[in-house]
């Protein structure tokens, strides 16, 4: 049986996996970007567990991220809102994962244009995503 933790996000991973653009899970950036653009989840980091006792219970914020990239000609920039947009759409339709976590936040993307040598720049963006759920123990 997998860790919540896994379980966590591979249900990310799936709510991610109907969106338009290519959505890959701890992958390397690639060479070419798909026209509808790329979203990599990075796993992150599950951070310090506030503990409490009596039941033993800990309570994490796990801080998983996504890279958001887009590489369009003109369109670039309603390309990549519409693609904000659809991330936020896909998680605000289950906070809770299907009942695996306690809530789920995105934070506002920061964003920032990449030149690219010879080609269209690209458009990024790192969203945390911020995870809440609750274990038995550090290894649940």
């Amino acid at each position: 049986m997998p860790l919540l933790r896994e379980s966590i996000l591979s249900t990310l991973y799936a709510r991610l996996s109907p969106l338009p653009a290519t959505v890959r899970r701890d992958d390397i950036l690639p060479e070419r970007i798909p026209a509808a653009g790329l979203i990599i989840l990075r796993d992150g980091q599950p951070g310090e567990p506030e503990v409490t006792l009596s039941p033993l219970r800990y309570h994490y914020q796990h801080r998983a991220e996504l890279e958001v990239v887009v590489q369009a000609g003109t369109g670039r920039a309603s390309a990549f809102d519409t693609l904000i947009a659809s991330i936020g759409t896909a998680l605000e339709a289950d906070r809770t994962l299907g009942g695996l976590c306690d809530w789920v936040e995105p934070e506002a993307p920061a964003s920032v244009d990449l030149p690219v040598e010879g080609a269209a720049a690209l458009k990024a963006a790192l969203i945390t995503v911020v995870l809440h759920y609750t274990t038995t123990g550090p290894l649940a």
